[in-house]
């Protein structure tokens, strides 16, 4: 299926070419383009409207461009830590614990020597568990 395309040309002369083209010479950035540029950067809302507009659009992981990256940047931004309280559960858990196991082996060892072995209590610190000195006993 040959089909014959016919191309057509039109010649201006340079006084007509510089008539019909605009050849003068601009600087895009100009004071004028750049308080343009600023005032066309969108507002918070409009940026919650762009965002919610290519919302499907954004990958959901990624280093940088995705919901993952978005959400670690507003957690650093606002100390947020989704976990800190059931954190801060197991932790005072963990230190009830700890305590209870140490009550038992003080018991475990006073059954042992038969004699009474006493904890000083001194704060949270380094050698304590629970808040009771582990180092510091009577007659071991």
């Amino acid at each position: 299926m040959k089909e014959d395309v016919t191309f057509s040309k039109t010649v201006y002369s340079k006084r007509e070419y510089e008539k019909i083209v605009d050849i003068s010479f601009s600087n895009p950035n100009t004071p004028d383009s750049i308080s343009q540029a600023l005032t066309e950067e969108p507002d918070i809302n409009q940026f919650f409207d762009l965002y919610t507009d290519l919302f499907f659009n954004i990958p959901q992981f990624g280093e940088v461009n995705s919901h993952e990256y978005l959400i670690k940047q507003s957690s650093e931004y606002i100390n947020f830590n989704p976990n800190q309280e059931e954190l801060t559960s197991l932790q005072e858990e963990i230190a009830q614990l700890r305590t209870e196991l140490l009550e038992e082996q003080r018991k475990n060892l006073e059954l042992q020597t038969g004699e009474s072995i006493n904890f000083q209590n001194i704060g949270e610190g380094e050698n304590t568990v629970g808040g009771v000195n582990v180092i510091n006993t009577n007659n071991i």
